[in-house]
């Protein structure tokens, strides 16, 4: 019988550090999170807006029908990767149109918004169907 060659394979030995750092890289820095609650009708949404966005912000709110287009209603919080992220309940089996308004002065839509529609103002807003 002829003996086959087998090519040793070099595993590197990931450290802790390693495995914190790759966390820190998942696709949670942009776009929408949703979780259905089994205990009440509510879905928990995660807005996050990423840095590259309001590189320079010193504040951030999310403006849409779940809070009546209130400019102050929801602030969202920076992150310490400097994505800007807030989570709310909204009522499923709805759509809910949104922007973002950064430091009071300009609008910003979501970059993975479920979808995009157009408003009276002659530009889309975002929208996240539930």
């Amino acid at each position: 019988m002829e003996k086959k060659k087998v090519k040793k394979l070099h595993v590197k030995k990931i450290s802790k550090a390693s495995i914190k750092e790759a966390k820190k890289c998942e696709v949670t820095e942009i776009g929408i999170k949703k979780q259905y609650l089994k205990s009440r009708p509510v879905c928990k949404v995660t807005f996050r807006l990423p840095k590259e966005a309001a590189p320079d912000a010193r504040r951030v709110t999310i403006v849409g029908e779940f809070n009546n287009w209130n400019r102050e209603a929801t602030l969202l919080k920076r992150q310490k990767n400097g994505t800007w992220a807030v989570t709310l309940e909204l009522e499923p089996g709805r759509r809910y149109r949104y922007r973002y308004l950064i430091d009071n002065s300009y609008w910003e839509n979501d970059w993975i918004a479920d979808r995009y529609e157009p408003n009276p103002y002659g530009c889309d807003d975002s929208v996240v169907i539930i």
